[in-house]
């Protein structure tokens, strides 16, 4: 069956038929989530937000685009928004750290039985990736997702992204640009 086919399915009320439908695109809506979570338990959270928005948004997609095209663009909003929320949750923890001298965990950082060593992690390099690519612009960050996690080809991402392909070709470069940018800052910020 056809995209088309399944959702005239489920519109006329076959629920069976949006079992086909997840099993279809659950592993790219969960690489796309993935790519801009960077956590597995988190990136199947928002995957199910995509999933619950998916269904209950399908009347009201016009076809105007590929079906995976609307899926992608779904998958990369609740994404941002789920790190949106996250940042601005993290910013209320920094505050009260500041004020209590214990994170939301409740590990107490005045503590003084903690050695240097405790503060190792064994994939560093991909730890400072990680952190570089939160402060990329999101649009260069949907980008680089889109194009590093997805393979999609840049026409591909100025459909999902709703932008024109040089568009796409600028951003990618400026990402690729500011993310060698803030390693090396990263970096000479240690030694």
């Amino acid at each position: 069956m056809t995209d088309s086919e399944i959702i005239a399915e489920i519109l006329n009320g076959n629920e069976t038929q949006l079992r086909h439908l997840i099993n279809k695109y659950q592993d790219q809506v969960l690489r796309t989530c993935y790519g801009f979570t960077q956590s597995q338990s988190d990136a199947e959270d928002v995957a199910q937000e995509v999933f619950i928005e998916i269904y209950e948004s399908l009347y009201s997609f016009r076809h105007e685009a590929k079906f995976s095209t609307w899926i992608y663009r779904i998958a990369v909003n609740k994404s941002l928004n789920f790190l949106r929320k996250k940042k601005r949750s993290s910013i209320f923890s920094s505050i009260e750290e500041l004020f209590t001298g214990k994170s939301a965990q409740g590990k107490d950082y005045a503590d003084s039985s903690r050695q240097p060593d405790d503060f190792t992690d064994p994939d560093e390099d991909v730890k400072r990736l990680k952190e570089a690519l939160k402060q990329l612009p999101d649009t260069q960050k949907t980008a680089l997702t889109l194009y590093t996690y997805q393979n999609l080809s840049y026409k591909q991402i100025a459909e999902v992204m709703s932008i024109s392909l040089a568009s796409v070709e600028s951003l990618i470069f400026r990402a690729k640009k500011n993310l060698r940018k803030i390693m090396v800052d990263n970096v000479k910020s240690v030694e």
